[in-house]
């Protein structure tokens, strides 16, 4: 416990030097999580995602924002809200608005498993405790407080600001779609849901990463379909071992290596903080040569870089017969692939039929929610500004543009042509990031540096 509160001293010093200069805005910002983390936006029955819309905005007219410029849609169970922060339309380099994504749903979180109710905000020993608390109402929270100091401040941007903020983010991202179908024209997107810092367990800064591209998420469901009959009377072919051969196939088969822009600056920077020189020797032969089998091999054998070295595909679940004195009628397996950028969906499908190569074995594409998306391109002006940002924090820390392997909704953006980019400023270490998991929660004294990195990149990227 002692390291445990090590970190939070230095935390929460860190957050009361800085809440000298927004103390205002701090101080909303932890009154916006505690409410947010009070409404269950989860999907399905009894889902408040449009009541904490509703909250969000009555907090951003009351701070200035014209009732007309924020407007809330309901779509199914969820809802989705738009804020415009208007601006002079004059712009030093052109007057399209800069878009600003994050969301209000959250992941189901049963009571009986957690410690605390998990929609009960509770803060304790430093940290606020609840479902959603880091993934995503902490940014969303702290973006809309800074977005209010700015008013209060009289700040007006050369650019329109338009927060997007989507409501079933962590399901189907319909309302992201809609969202990206009518806000493509735009000079760029931040993603306050991806990107972001890395503490190690003293409290140290290791990195900030700027998420510049993520991998297309896609399910593909092997099925086999036979007569059956009776176990008695075994005969061929069987379902169940027809769908074990076409497994261990896509097992034995490697993705080729693949690597772009912000993965050659990703294994670059975190080769020069390896500690094991084989490992950081590896990372630098990749970079330079995906084909380069060795590298290949020693990155795909780590749980924590396999994702980054290109396309990886998996078994993640099986279900066969329909009783255990009868020969199996239907056997089927879900494959689930993420997918190096700028690899379209259709291409991996299609290389699965080919390596299972059994036409009785049929490989079916599940709907997911997924759309592929090129990286976006590394903006040397968008990188300076967040570099000044974080360093004005953690002067040694690096900053470095990232690839996520996860999804984030950012894809649809970029998939409609704006570049994107995840920077929430939030510096965790690993052993305190439960998003999804029980007992989430963030540290209380991250909220103070969040509201001036937000301010402080807002207003040189708006200018």
């Amino acid at each position: 416990m002692r390291h445990v509160a090590v970190f939070l001293a230095v935390a929460l010093a860190a957050g009361s030097a800085q809440a000298q200069n927004n103390p205002q805005a701090e101080a909303q910002a932890l009154e916006l999580l505690k409410r947010g983390v009070a409404f269950r936006s989860v999907a399905g029955p009894g889902n408040q995602t449009f009541d904490y819309a509703t909250y969000l905005k009555a907090q951003l007219v009351a701070g200035g924002f014209a009732d007309a410029d924020v407007r809330i849609e309901k779509l199914g169970d969820t809802a989705f809200l738009v804020a415009r922060y208007r601006g002079t339309g004059k712009a030093k380099n052109g007057a399209k608005p800069i878009l600003i994504s994050g969301h209000m749903d959250v992941v189901e979180a049963k009571p009986a498993d957690w410690e605390r109710d998990p929609f009960t905000p509770v803060v304790e020993n430093g940290y606020l405790f609840g479902r959603g608390a880091s993934d995503n109402k902490f940014d969303v929270s702290t973006f809309v407080a800074s977005m209010i100091q700015l008013k209060r401040e009289g700040f007006k941007p050369g650019r329109d600001i338009v927060m997007l903020f989507s409501g079933d983010e962590e399901t189907a991202m319909k309302t992201t779609a809609v969202l990206a179908g009518e806000f493509h024209d735009a000079e760029l997107l931040l993603n306050i849901d991806g990107g972001g810092g890395d503490l190690d367990e003293s409290g140290k800064p290791m990195m900030f990463g700027v998420q510049g591209a993520e991998k297309s998420y896609a399910d593909f469901e092997l099925s086999v379909t036979n007569p059956g009959g009776h176990s008695s009377a075994p005969r061929k072919p069987n379902a169940i071992y027809q769908l074990a051969a076409a497994l261990q196939k896509i097992e034995a088969y490697e993705f080729p290596g693949q690597v772009n822009e912000i993965t050659k600056a990703s294994w670059a920077a975190t080769a020069a903080r390896t500690a094991d020189p084989k490992l950081a020797d590896a990372m630098r032969r990749f970079a330079a040569n995906p084909e380069d089998a060795g590298a290949r091999a020693i990155l795909r054998a780590d749980p924590g870089y396999v994702g980054q070295t290109g396309t990886t595909c998996v078994a993640t679940m099986a279900n066969a017969g329909h009783a255990t004195n009868a020969l199996p009628q239907r056997a089927t397996a879900n494959i689930n692939c993420r997918i190096f950028p700028g690899t379209p969906i259709a291409e991996v499908q299609a290389k699965l039929a080919e390596l299972v190569a059994d036409p009785t074995v049929k490989v079916t594409k599940v709907e997911s929610g997924s759309v592929p998306s090129d990286a976006s391109p590394l903006r040397p002006d968008l990188m300076k500004v967040i570099t000044k940002a974080v360093h004005a924090r953690f002067p040694e820390a690096p900053v470095v543009p990232v690839m996520s392997a996860g999804a984030t909704d950012s894809m649809w953006f970029r998939g409609r042509g704006v570049a994107s980019y995840g920077v929430s400023p939030l510096f965790m270490k690993s052993s305190d990031s439960f998003a999804h998991g029980l007992n989430e929660r963030i540290p209380v004294g991250e909220i103070a540096p969040a509201v001036t990195f937000y301010k402080a990149v807002i207003t040189e990227l708006a200018k």
